[in-house]
């Protein structure tokens, strides 16, 4: 008989409920009184349980009905979430908006941006993958997103639309206690190369180089485990200053002085497949990303 159940049953279930009385509920819902009467009769007879103890003046829910008002609301709210996500759709919104993040890029950027974009299409699901050197143009063609926010120059991809967001300022930084500390005035090159440097490193990227001093290297493919091992004193790298602004002021690493280069700047894009176009999601968030990242300029070099 459950097969008999429908979402306008359940709904007027919720709302004699709500209201208190079936009088009430047919008044809400514009219909006579019997048909309201009607609509739970059957209702029980399909659940077969009684919902309602009608012996006083006004309908009091059995315990039976208690149980399964929480279930008819889930009900009813998942409907209304289907109904919403479909219409969605049918203009235009992406049944879904997967993407994947550098983690060079600033996190709190990405989750106000985020934010702004889940209330604005609130339907639409979001699938974010954070993954570093390589991986977010491997998932962008494997067509598993369709948006990715990495640094063009890693892999050197030349058929894809690219939108520039920022520079990531990346430094070279070493633990205190390191050699390289208490060496006076300007680093030299050959001082550099005889430490041991700490990279971001992939598989499908093994040929970008940018950065990359010293004969020894350590390969991490985690931006955040180097970061361990950096502050643990294995070795100095380049990283991005907005990621160890707070290891810097606390005195766990130090800015080098570098006589070859003091750093340098990583440009970040918003990056997709040329034969695939952009949902409305999707561009909705490229632009909120633009417009927060204006602000996060200003913040990093304040």
């Amino acid at each position: 008989m459950l097969d008999r159940l429908t979402l306008d049953q359940l709904r007027v279930l919720v709302t004699i409920a709500e209201l208190g009385s079936f009088s009430a509920a047919a008044r809400k819902l514009q219909r006579v009184q019997s048909a309201i009467s009607q609509t739970i009769r059957a209702l029980e007879t399909s659940l077969d349980v009684t919902l309602f103890d009608r012996t006083r003046k006004f309908p009091i829910l059995t315990p039976e009905g208690a149980a399964l008002l929480a279930d008819a609301r889930q009900l009813l709210r998942d409907s209304d979430m289907l109904k919403a996500k479909a219409k969605s759709m049918a203009q235009g919104v992406e049944p879904e908006l997967a993407l994947a993040v550098d983690p060079l890029f600033p996190n709190d950027v990405l989750i106000d941006a985020l934010r702004e974009v889940q209330g604005e299409f609130p339907t639409m699901p979001i699938r974010l993958v954070t993954s570093g050197l390589g991986v977010p143009e491997r998932h962008l063609r494997d067509g598993s997103v369709t948006l990715a926010i990495y640094a063009l120059e890693t892999t050197g991809a030349e058929d894809v639309e690219a939108q520039f967001l920022v520079e990531i300022e990346m430094i070279p930084v070493v633990a205190p206690g390191h050699p390289l500390a208490y060496l006076p005035g300007p680093v030299r090159r050959d001082a550099l190369e005889s430490h041991v440097q700490l990279i971001l490193s992939d598989a499908s990227s093994g040929a970008w180089t940018r950065g990359v001093v010293s004969q020894n290297v350590w390969r991490f493919a985690d931006l955040h485990v180097r970061l361990e091992f950096l502050l643990a004193g294995f070795g100095w790298c380049n990283m991005p200053r907005h990621v160890v602004a707070e290891h810097l002021a606390q005195g766990r690493l130090i800015m080098l002085d570098v006589a070859e280069q003091k750093g340098f700047a990583l440009p970040l894009q918003a990056v997709h497949m040329r034969n695939q176009a952009l949902g409305p999601g999707a561009r909705s968030l490229i632009g909120a990303l633009v417009s927060r990242l204006q602000d996060w300029r200003l913040g990093t070099k304040g």
